[in-house]
């Protein structure tokens, strides 16, 4: 009981933390107040432009699709219920991960940012705040982690695990910046919106697998 009240105050303690940051960052773009600051980091990061860095750009931002996406959900879904047996992780792995999709379409629109066109390297429509391509990377690569961490037993490939899936989302967040078609606070924005999501999702899967082996025994 100690250590569910201890989980719960951890996780509404990051809710919070988490919460505190998107909504500073919501109020700075409503405000305005946030566009030095996106002006500074789009210079330093567009400044980096070149011919060989750009198509790497450009496949971390099409791993990070919408198409991409799909398919990983969609295949993690299935091998998690038909090849590892795992119906629990399956769905909350679905679940997860399709709450982070729906979260972002509703501050999409209550938002309604358009898209920065100060130097934009691929065409692309719909708004820009929060950026998709981060929330789901950091959902995906967040539910991936703390499903195999659960199942990993060596210290070293766990270690390796959190610096791939850092490395993903890393990339792909600042993949977005690079070719023109977010603010570096959408991204952050995102970032934080999907953090305060997992905290949640996993909160939830967490004291639901907890009490059903308090109930089974197994």
């Amino acid at each position: 009981m100690k250590l569910l009240s201890a989980r719960l105050l951890l996780a509404l303690t990051l809710c919070i933390l988490f919460g505190g940051m998107f909504a500073y960052i919501a109020r700075g773009i409503r405000r305005e107040t946030i566009t030095d600051f996106d002006s500074a980091i789009i210079t330093i990061v567009q400044g980096w432009e070149a011919d060989w860095l750009t198509p790497i750009m450009k496949a971390f931002t099409f791993i990070g699709s919408t198409t991409v996406v799909l398919f990983l959900i969609v295949a993690g879904f299935a091998i998690l219920l038909f090849v590892v047996r795992n119906r629990a992780e399956a769905f909350f792995f679905f679940f997860a991960l399709g709450g982070t999709g729906v979260l972002n379409q509703i501050l999409k629109f209550i938002f309604k940012r358009e898209r920065p066109d100060l130097h934009r390297l691929i065409d692309i429509t719909g708004f820009s705040f929060p950026s998709g391509h981060t929330m789901m990377a950091f959902s995906l690569y967040a539910v991936i982690s703390y499903i195999l961490w659960r199942h990993i037993r060596t210290y070293t490939s766990k270690i390796l695990l959190i610096l791939f899936a850092a490395l993903m989302f890393g990339m792909i967040g600042l993949s977005r910046i690079y070719l023109g078609v977010h603010y570096p606070s959408d991204v952050i924005g995102g970032t934080m919106a999907s953090a305060f999501w997992m905290i949640i999702a996993t909160s939830v899967y967490g004291y639901v697998m907890d009490r059903r082996k308090r109930m089974t025994g197994v």
